[in-house]
């Protein structure tokens, strides 16, 4: 059907903060690092680190996953903490959540 193309894929957003140039620089380091070892995870598409041009301070890594499931798999496994644990100390702290899973219902 028109217009569902991706349906059932999953976006996941973690929320980030760069509070100078040094931290910006240390989260792009971090990114690049946790996205090395994520190259490869069944089920995963991608991933972006994203900058808010209203709040440079604002970023969030936005990954791309094949289904919900896949994500959960990925999640529940053993190497996930260690994985993205470069991430983890530039978590935003200012938002109530820190992540964001969204399902995609349609796509073009």
């Amino acid at each position: 059907m028109p217009g569902d193309g991706g349906a059932g894929e999953v976006r996941v957003l973690v929320y980030q903060a760069a509070l100078d140039d040094d931290q910006l620089d240390a989260v792009r380091t971090a990114y690049h690092q946790v996205s090395e070892r994520l190259a490869g995870v069944p089920g995963m598409l991608g991933n972006e680190l994203l900058r808010n041009p209203m709040d440079p301070s604002a970023l969030a890594v936005m990954s791309r996953w094949e289904s919900f499931e896949a994500f959960q798999q990925w999640e529940a496994g053993a190497g996930h903490r260690a994985d993205t644990a470069p991430l983890r100390p530039y978590r935003d702290t200012r938002t109530p959540v820190p992540f964001a899973v969204y399902e995609v219902d349609a796509a073009y």
